[in-house]
């Protein structure tokens, strides 16, 4: 059992552990206000809510238009919906295999049914489905919690079972408490013509487990309040208090405390603004951003809209870089540039993007949320628990229409804080490396890898991470595939990888725009029985090629030199010198020293519907696998079509 709790106790170690370099005093939202200013700021009431009132129909017919029918539709279909009660063993399952979906399954499934009942009953306002929403709403107030299994190690009791003494606000209890603050702002009155307990109740459990909790609890690592030097504030921060400002602006009309609660809020998501580097990027991946930057999106927005646009920082120059990080990351359809945990597949939600991009003004995102949009296969009616998201998608659905869909962004975006380059040229290349190092959030041990794609295709690949269990945030985390330097488009020095932590990083990190090239030292990512002094990686791309140079120095030889190259599709190594790859119809050569090294190519079988569905049932490892120990050298490597 000791072992058990040590594994959940990880996750939270994982997740505040950090660089300290990357935090920066800058507390852009302390310093437009104070608790005072803001009780004259404040637009009290809920008078700020711009969408209408349930009892105004003419109101929600204009304002859902064409999908009123849809959503009723979808409404209907949970009309006869079985709530589904997640069991104690179901929690208990995360600490005995380290299943998260056995607890996740029917909770989601339980949010999703309440969710398509209000926005059915927004739409149609005769009544029909207020049963089931209180159904709904009774459940979740009979639940002990409403945080994941997985994250209930937050407890004092760091169990996965929830502990009726305290209340925990992770990133799904936030999400429930948003959409029942919803869920009351919009039905209490129909609620009580049933009987006053509901509406009492619901705002009880509220008051509880959000408002009170918030308030009165300053141990949530995510809240950063006692961030220590190298702590490590990621999504969650602006994810859960976007979730609280939620609940306060919906519940909250005493001008004192909501005023209060406000600037708490704004004091916390300052620590994730704060630690973000002013370049912008998402050290997390694209796949992320709608949870990081897109969630501290919403924050603004909200608090923008709760202060009649006083409290604003939307004019400041990194809040539009965090923006465009998700028009640069993406590559061509569907495909985007997946450092650390993110997948290869995506894009981003196309709506917030827009939203994002109005705000600060970016046509760039604007026209590039237009350009997803024309190429979504389907209109998804399905909100979510993220009412505000999909409320705000409806409210601005006519102007996002008219936008002109394209995606233009520069040759090349350096990012020199994060240490991300991204360069693409006029015959198809898109070459994306980075340095960084092997502690960042969702971390991979990955300092100076690459990705390069061809015609949009990717063609040297970042297999990405298979589907999250108890291990992937635990102490066996770099014993995961995904996860190590070998199974990254990286060298094994001395038959040795790359290790975890702030220590082991890129350095002397350089990017040449006038010569699109990309360089850095990786010998300081690796441990010291790798025995190397320098191992300088550069890249250079040209107009129909790939130039890859490794200059290195080692103190010892103990075992031959391994590059690897990590690759999908039809793979030939017959030809020494040459690897011939061809993947979707894209065909390119990666040509070495035959007289240097030998070729030979491991088979990894993809048995996780997470990575499957995108590589297919199988990808390979490339290794090119020096003959000769020698204590320094070149190695160079040439893709080219």
């Amino acid at each position: 059992m000791k072992k058990e709790l040590f594994f959940i106790v990880f996750f939270l170690i994982f997740l505040v552990s950090g660089n300290s370099y990357a935090y920066t005093e800058r507390n852009f939202l302390e310093k437009k206000t104070t608790v005072d200013g803001l009780k004259s700021a404040l637009v009290m009431n809920q008078k700020w809510v711009p969408y209408p009132a349930y009892s105004d129909r003419a109101g929600w017919d204009l304002f859902l238009g064409n999908d009123k029918a849809g959503f009723i539709r979808l409404g209907e279909e949970k009309l006869g919906y079985q709530w589904q009660v997640v069991k104690a063993t179901d929690y208990i399952e995360f600490e005995r295999s380290g299943s998260r979906d056995i607890m996740q399954k029917p909770y989601n499934e339980n949010n999703q049914a309440v969710s398509s009942l209000i926005m059915a009953e927004l739409a149609e306002g005769k009544g029909r489905f207020i049963d089931q929403i209180i159904n709904g709403v009774y459940l979740y107030c009979e639940m002990t919690s409403w945080a994941l299994s997985a994250h209930l190690s937050a407890q004092l009791s760091n169990r996965s079972l929830p502990d009726y003494k305290e209340d925990i606000i992770d990133l799904t209890a936030g999400d429930v408490g948003s959409m029942l603050s919803w869920t009351y702002y919009f039905f209490h009155d129909e609620f009580d013509k049933v009987n006053p307990a509901i509406s009492e109740r619901l705002r009880h459990e509220l008051q509880k487990r959000i408002l009170n909790t918030y308030m009165d609890t300053d141990r949530f690592w995510w809240m950063a309040f006692n961030l220590k030097p190298g702590g490590m504030v990621n999504n969650w921060n602006p994810w859960c208090n976007f979730n609280v400002l939620q609940c306060f602006l919906l519940l909250e009309n005493d001008t004192e405390r909501l005023a209060r609660a406000v600037y708490r809020t704004m004091v916390s998501v300052d620590k994730f603004i704060n630690y973000t580097h002013s370049d912008g990027a998402c050290e997390e991946g694209p796949s992320y951003w709608g949870h990081a930057a897109g969630k501290m999106y919403d924050y603004l927005q909200l608090l923008s809209d709760g202060t009649a646009g006083r409290i604003s920082i939307f004019d400041e120059a990194m809040i539009k870089n965090m923006g465009e990080y998700i028009s640069r990351s993406y590559v061509g359809n569907g495909w985007v540039v997946n450092f650390a945990d993110a997948s290869v597949k995506g894009g981003g939600d196309a709506p917030l993007i827009y939203r994002y991009g109005k705000a600060i003004n970016s046509k760039e995102m604007m026209s590039f949320a237009a350009y997803l949009d024309s190429n979504r296969k389907n209109n998804d009616l399905k909100v979510g628990t993220d009412l505000f998201r999909g409320l705000q998608t409806l409210l601005y659905r006519k102007e996002f229409s008219e936008v002109k869909p394209e995606h233009i962004t520069p040759s090349y975006t350096w990012y020199p804080e994060t240490e991300f380059c991204y360069i693409k040229n006029s015959t198809g290349f898109f070459f994306a490396s980075k340095g960084g190092y092997n502690d960042e959030s969702h971390n991979h041990n990955d300092a100076g890898t690459f990705s390069l794609y061809l015609n949009t295709v990717p063609v040297i690949i970042d297999a990405g991470v298979g589907t999250y269990t108890r291990q992937t945030f635990s102490s066996e985390r770099y014993s995961i595939w995904t996860m190590q330097s070998n199974y990254h488009n990286l060298p094994m020095i001395n038959g040795i990888p790359q290790s975890f932590g702030a220590r082991f990083k890129a350095t002397d990190v350089v990017f040449n725009p006038k010569k699109s090239t990309f360089s850095l030292n990786i010998a300081t990512a690796y441990p010291a029985e790798a025995c190397v002094s320098k191992w300088i990686r550069s890249y250079t791309l040209g107009k129909d090629k790939l130039v890859i140079n490794d200059s290195f120095r080692l103190t010892e030889t103990r075992k031959n030199n391994q590059v690897n190259f990590l690759v999908w599709g039809k793979i030939d190594i017959k030809t020494p010198g040459k690897v011939m790859i061809e993947t979707q119809g894209e065909k390119i050569v990666l040509s070495y020293n035959k007289d240097i090294f030998t070729a030979d190519i491991q088979t990894i079988m993809l048995d996780d519907p997470r990575l499957s569905n995108i590589w297919g049932k199988e990808i390979y490892r490339v290794s090119l696998n020096a003959g000769e120990m020698v204590l320094s050298g070149n190695y160079s490597y040439t893709i080219t079509k």
